[in-house]
């Protein structure tokens, strides 16, 4: 699916669940952000990902934490490196991105399972720096 395609089945919520995996989500992110700045990207994300969930019936699947700070990543990779040329590149240059559990490294599991990080953005105990690794 061309990342134009992926981005309209999103938003008109054709993709089914397993296609809208991690990586997905993570997809949708870097082609947003590609084409937007962060506040705009990080609209355009949380209205589609509300909007499929809807369209699942499962409205509780958003989590306003892991999306933001999963944005911010990307849109620091991007920074740091350049959008790679596109999405394929981009991934093989980022795989820690594809992690479900990358965002541990910030926040402690505690923060990321609780009802007030899924329904409001948080930032990572300590500044955002990253936590020592034991």
């Amino acid at each position: 699916m061309t990342d134009d395609e992926f981005i309209t089945a999103l938003e008109t919520c054709r993709l089914t669940a397993a296609e809208f995996d991690h990586a997905a989500h993570v997809r949708a992110g870097y082609l947003y952000l590609r084409q937007h700045t962060f506040a705009h990207a990080a609209a355009r994300l949380c209205t589609a990902i509300c909007g499929f969930a809807h369209a699942l019936g499962k409205v509780g699947l958003y989590h306003e934490t892991v999306t933001m700070a999963f944005m911010a990543l990307i849109q620091e990779r991007m920074y740091l490196g350049g959008d790679r040329g596109g999405w394929e590149g981009f991934a093989r240059m980022n795989p820690d991105l594809f992690d479900r559990d990358a965002l541990l490294a910030y926040y402690p599991r505690a923060v990321l399972d609780s009802a007030e990080a899924r329904s409001r953005f948080m930032l990572p105990p300590g500044g955002g720096r990253r936590a020592a690794s034991s």
